[in-house]
């Protein structure tokens, strides 16, 4: 921090002001991400009687034991890595091509497309008739229907393009005087130059895949295909109203809140541990992707 001694009385009020609500802030933030851990390791007496708060109340695992225990949550973490990665690499094969072809000059009805692409940001068919595309196309209760279905988003699309336009020309150039084409432009110009803006856009599918539950839920039957958040979502939906499992509370130390605890903070740690590797890339690719000169 700079020396204080050079600014004024109001100038440091107003440092003071905003380092105290940024504080605050970033409590406001943490708060139920340290909530949800210490539930999760906290006797499930404690836990039902609502008294944790910020630290476990009787230090147990019994929680992680009864979830790791259930096969149900392993085939739904390993279908969740699937549509996460699976995905993501899917929407990458389509953006990418996508948003070089929109960033070309020479390319024919260049405003119509962009105009096209941003207008499905804006309006869409709706949740029945895409639910009713779905099901005629034969994309129902697949891996394969939940990946490519949601695998074009048009933000990214727009995102990348601006990237693209932004890179100099005389790259290009140079490169098509030695005699490359667009795809060796492409995979050898702007992939190696759009490394910020490839970044985000991979965090943006991922954590999008990770999180999906809506059409995850509608579009699968079968237990075996279901990802971590439905599964997740069935356990709350089933566990209050399960009288063997009510019945088992009476001589266990976990609890229906400390078993949902546990989930969460299972379905958020490789999130937490993959985001710091590229988080520079996402700051920097933000302000490069929506910066044109």
């Amino acid at each position: 921090m700079q020396n204080m001694n050079l600014y004024s009385r109001g100038d440091k009020l107003f440092v003071y002001v905003n380092m105290i609500l940024i504080g605050l802030f970033t409590i406001s933030t943490l708060y139920p991400f340290i909530y949800i851990a210490a539930v999760s390791f906290s006797d499930g007496q404690a836990a039902a009687a609502g008294t944790v708060f910020w630290r476990p109340i009787g230090l147990t695992l019994a929680a992680y034991e009864r979830v790791l225990s259930e096969p149900l949550f392993w085939s739904s973490y390993k279908n969740t890595f699937i549509y996460t990665f699976g995905g993501t690499l899917v929407s990458l094969m389509i953006i990418i091509p996508g948003s070089y072809a929109l960033s070309r000059q020479n390319l024919y009805g260049r405003r119509f497309w962009n105009l096209m692409i941003a207008f499905t940001m804006w309006f869409n068919a709706g949740l029945i008739p895409f639910f009713l595309n779905m099901r005629d196309l034969g994309l129902m209760d697949s891996y394969f229907g939940l990946i490519i279905g949601f695998a074009c988003n048009a933000f990214n699309i727009i995102l990348l393009r601006n990237f693209f336009e932004g890179i100099p020309e005389s790259f290009e150039e140079a490169a098509r005087m030695d005699g490359a084409n667009d795809f060796q432009i492409l995979t050898k110009v702007y992939l190696p130059l759009s490394k910020p803006a490839l970044a985000t856009i991979i965090l943006f599918c991922m954590v999008a895949r990770w999180n999906g539950f809506f059409w995850a839920m509608v579009l699968l039957k079968d237990e075996e295909k279901i990802p971590l958040q439905v599964y997740l979502r069935q356990v709350i939906a089933t566990l209050q109203d399960d009288e063997e499992f009510g019945a088992s509370l009476i001589q266990s130390v976990y609890s229906f809140e400390t078993v949902t605890a546990a989930i969460m903070v299972c379905s958020i740690i490789p999130v937490l541990i993959f985001y710091p590797f590229i988080q520079k890339y996402f700051n920097k690719g933000i302000m490069l992707g929506g910066v044109k000169e």
